[in-house]
């Protein structure tokens, strides 16, 4: 897997699902390991729910022996538009070892699988200075990936708006001051296509996290424009 690619792998049936934003979600869960990672990922009320103030919580558990990641998926392709992901939880300081991954994704291979992603982690390296990353697939083609630095302070805001020939994002503070932009231009802007909406937590290289404790992650809001 390269670094950067937030790759989710063939998908399982998604027997369960959750009402979030107004969209309805399939909640990930296999017996075996799965992309990314590999890791573990599971449907139990414990690693994906949305609470009453309407909140999806995605969380990553150490149970029976085993970590177990969350990721969850939604019904519909939504194409060319504005996908905006309001993040309630301070995420500068996740362990070195977990990534949050906010992304397309199509099981299609065909133009590396529509994959376009905001990303935070360190890959493993506690001492990089960057944290977070915008991405347009294949992240190892020159010019496809730029680092920043996610401050500390929650809520965030992050979007990527989509068209035909370009992906520009954005990182904001809950004040509307940016954190980090980034415009795409070349030749990798994928198509629309059979493309989902993701947001997981999950492992890198599925490594359990530095400091061994379990991580929650809480995104209040998704909204998408055309």
């Amino acid at each position: 897997m390269l670094v950067g690619m937030t790759m989710a792998g063939p998908q399982p049936a998604l027997a369960k699902t959750v009402s979030f934003a107004g969209y309805s979600w399939g909640v990930k869960s296999a017996a075996n390991v799965l992309g990314p990672g590999p890791n573990l990922f599971s449907d139990s009320a414990q690693n994906v729910w949305v609470d009453a103030a309407g909140q999806l919580h995605l969380r990553l558990t150490y149970r029976d022996g085993r970590w177990q990641c969350a990721e969850v998926i939604l019904d519909r392709s939504l194409g060319y538009g504005t996908y905006t992901f309001r993040i309630a939880t301070a995420i500068g300081d996740l362990d070195p070892n977990i990534t949050l991954g906010l992304f397309t994704w199509d099981d299609n291979p065909a133009s590396y699988h529509r994959e376009i992603d905001i990303e935070f982690a360190r890959w493993g390296n506690a001492l990089d200075p960057t944290n977070a990353q915008f991405v347009v697939q294949p992240s190892d083609q020159a010019g496809n990936l730029m680092r920043f630095a996610q401050p500390l302070a929650a809520p965030s805001v992050h979007s990527f708006t989509w068209r035909a020939k370009s992906v520009t994002f954005a990182s904001t503070d809950a004040t509307g001051q940016a954190i980090a932009g980034w415009r795409y231009a070349g030749r990798d802007v994928p198509r629309a296509g059979q493309e989902r909406t993701h947001l997981n937590l999950w492992l890198y290289k599925g490594a359990p996290p530095v400091n061994c404790a379990e991580q929650e992650v809480v995104v209040s809001s998704f909204s998408f424009r055309r």
